[in-house]
């Protein structure tokens, strides 16, 4: 008897995955959903993506070394000067609330000139464990973000360079525009501006 039990139970759930994933395919092929970045994701959706993204990064993050120049005066102003030109479009500059992309980029892009409190994402290192923020931080300029509008900057740009930029972001919620300026210029002989 128990055993009939459970092969009725087996079937039952069988027939439930079965109808679950042709719903799911009839969905998908139905084009019902709106895709839209002017239209935001419904609760579950939002929730679904924000979770998968964190703990992706965060595991994949996890096992990168920090190191341990990264307060180097010559980080700060290598990477401020990457930031401007590679950045600022998105991510904001101090004294600005919002630019086209921060507008038209479904989710907005976190403006990295606010404390991650402020902001609501851990990218800018004010988490309970500023190293893992950073490590999270190196990564996702390395890797990007896919369907985010976050480029992976790692394929034209080494390490090193991608560190300098780490360095710049744990500054950059402190900068006034004027700092920015001064800390984001490039001289004339300097690499050629995001290349």
């Amino acid at each position: 008897m128990a055993a009939f039990k459970f092969l009725t139970c087996g079937k039952c759930l069988l027939i439930a995955a079965a109808i679950s994933i042709i719903g799911g395919l009839a969905f998908l092929y139905s084009g019902l959903y709106p895709i839209g970045a002017d239209v935001p994701h419904n609760r579950l959706t939002y929730w679904l993506l924000e979770t998968l993204r964190e703990r992706s990064v965060a595991r994949a993050a996890s096992g990168i070394k920090v190191p341990s120049d990264l307060n180097a005066p010559e980080r700060l102003l290598a990477g401020g000067a990457d930031y401007d030109d590679m950045c600022a479009g998105c991510h904001l500059k101090p004294g600005r609330t919002e630019s086209d992309f921060t507008l038209g980029l479904y989710p907005a892009p976190p403006n990295l000139t606010l404390t991650g409190d402020e902001h609501g994402h851990d990218h800018a290192g004010n988490t309970d464990n500023d190293d893992e923020a950073i490590k999270r931080q190196f990564w996702i300029i390395k890797h990007g973000i896919k369907a985010s509008g976050m480029p992976a900057w790692g394929p034209g740009h080494d390490d090193e360079r991608i560190w300098n930029m780490v360095a710049f972001l744990q500054r950059l919620p402190e900068l006034s525009s004027d700092q920015y300026q001064i800390l984001t210029a490039r001289g004339q002989d300097s690499e050629g501006h995001g290349h």
